[in-house]
């Protein structure tokens, strides 16, 4: 018998909705406001958050209805999350696409869902809402952080 974790021995596709879902480690680095450059298609992220983002918690305050509240939510996929050039490099649905293991601090893995936020991955602390930011001041919230996967050199 295979003892290694689900996320070892299973491809993206063939989890169950449980263990799709158990992936997310609750960074909330994907509600960050997001800006594409015209120019080269390069993404910049701000710390700006939806405002349906727990700040706290740094889960989504409304899961189950997001898409009808926030219509360009993206709902991740095993189908489009190689797509998904904005995810940041941290997020376990993008590492794994990518072939990469979960990182150290990934609840899954530590066993503590703090770990997220004790390692300094999650957005704790370090965003703003929405609702608090005029369209036009976005480009003064661009941030390097949600760059950072969080993996030791």
């Amino acid at each position: 018998m295979d003892r290694r974790p689900f996320w070892q021995r299973k491809a993206l596709a063939e989890m169950t909705t449980a263990e799709w879902e158990a992936l997310c480690d609750g960074c909330g680095r994907c509600c960050l406001i997001k800006l594409e450059d015209p120019d080269d298609g390069a993404i910049e992220h701000t710390d700006v958050a939806c405002h349906l983002l727990n700040e706290k918690t740094c889960r989504c305050r409304d899961y189950a209805n997001r898409k009808a509240r926030v219509p360009d939510c993206v709902q991740l996929s095993p189908e489009n999350i190689a797509g998904l050039n904005f995810m940041p490099p941290s997020c376990a649905y993008r590492r794994l696409a990518e072939g990469r293991d979960l990182a150290w601090w990934h609840p899954l893995v530590s066993g503590d869902p703090n770990s997220v936020h004790e390692a300094g991955i999650s957005v704790r602390g370090r965003v703003i809402c929405e609702t608090e930011v005029p369209d036009e001041d976005l480009e003064d919230h661009i941030v390097e952080w949600p760059g950072e996967d969080g993996t030791e050199p």
